[in-house]
């Protein structure tokens, strides 16, 4: 049996007859076959991860999305997380007559609103005040989102648009409100310790009340005419309110201080403006500054911090009134449930 063994382990003619160059040749396809029987079986492995990662990212994606419809929708939950993620992907609390509410206009609106209370909550009476007061705000953040978003289609269907430009000048506008001058980042400070606002999210409300105004003004046929009467009025008379308010009764709002209030007071705009005139004097129309309507303003006399005036109001209507109509006419789908959990 050696003997056979040592036999076959002798060259063959037919291998003595093969050149240096086949040996290698064979030799090189021998390793490369024994590697073919590893390079396979991993070809195949990292087919399998690829197939695996792709299907464990959708499961991920799709708890996520889940997760998110379930916080935004069925819980109401307002955190600054999702407050965050609805910025950048362009979710709907609703739909006004067809146009989309987005959800980051509606936490903005309820933040910036409940923010305060929420720093203040020690003032309240218990939790179960304070969670009241969250479902109030959230009722009214969602309608006054409705009502911007309904502007904004109204401003496209009238070629209505506010500019950067606009939007500036309103900022610092309010930089200096109650004649105080104050400096951007200081102003920033108080907007985000009282609103929670960035500037960019500062700039979003102002943009949405500033196009709501433009949308107001151009369709308030009523409005319009009433301001454009009681200038008249005011020219014919000597700029007596109190005979405007006798001509035109009920149609507008005539109010008296009084008595010297604070002219930083919250009252539209009113003794802000009233402070920039001398006794006497009379402003020409301006629009309020939470957008209702337009204001007429005459001062009496006033100190270095107070003033006394008279003033005369012309509510806007019109928009509230198709808003209404609309709501009332299955023009309005909510998406969201306003509860009180949070």
């Amino acid at each position: 049996m050696l003997y056979l063994y040592y036999i076959m382990k002798l060259p063959s003619k037919k291998d003595n007859k093969k050149t240096e160059r086949q040996k290698v040749d064979e030799r090189r396809e021998e390793v490369l076959a024994r590697g073919r029987k590893f390079k396979y079986p991993l070809q195949f492995t990292k087919y399998r991860i690829v197939i695996n990662t792709v299907l464990i990212s959708i499961i991920v994606i799709a708890i996520l999305m889940v997760s998110g419809w379930l916080a935004l929708y069925r819980f109401g939950m307002t955190s600054e997380m999702l407050f965050r993620v609805t910025k950048i992907v362009p979710v709907p609390a609703a739909t006004i007559d067809g146009e989309k509410v987005l959800f980051s206009d509606y936490l903005m609106l309820y933040r910036s609103s409940i923010n305060s209370i929420e720093r203040q909550s020690g003032q309240v009476d218990n939790e179960g005040n304070l969670d009241i007061l969250r479902t109030q705000y959230k009722r009214s953040a969602l309608t006054e989102a409705e009502k911007y978003t309904y502007a904004i289609k109204l401003a496209r269907e009238l070629n209505l648009e506010v500019t950067d430009e606009e939007i500036d000048e309103e900022f610092n506008r309010h930089l200096s409100i109650g004649g105080i001058n104050r400096s951007e980042e200081g102003f920033l400070k108080i907007v985000s310790e009282n609103f929670g606002l960035s500037k960019d999210e500062y700039r979003r409300m102002l943009y949405l009340t500033l196009m709501k105004v433009k949308v107001e003004t151009a369709i308030d046929e009523r409005a319009n005419e009433l301001a454009t009467k009681v200038e008249s009025i005011l020219a014919s008379n000597g700029g007596s309110y109190s005979a405007v308010a006798e001509a035109l009764g009920s149609a507008i709002e005539y109010q008296e201080t009084g008595g010297l209030v604070s002219n930083q007071n919250i009252d539209g705009g009113r003794a802000s403006e009233a402070f920039k005139l001398e006794p006497g004097q009379q402003s020409g129309r301006f629009i309020s500054m939470n957008g209702d309507g337009y204001y007429f303003v005459k001062l009496k006399n006033k100190t270095d911090t107070e003033v006394n005036f008279v003033s005369i109001k012309i509510p806007f209507t019109e928009f509230d009134r198709r808003f209404t109509e609309l709501t009332e006419n299955d023009g309005l789908d909510e998406l969201i449930r306003i509860t009180s959990n949070d």
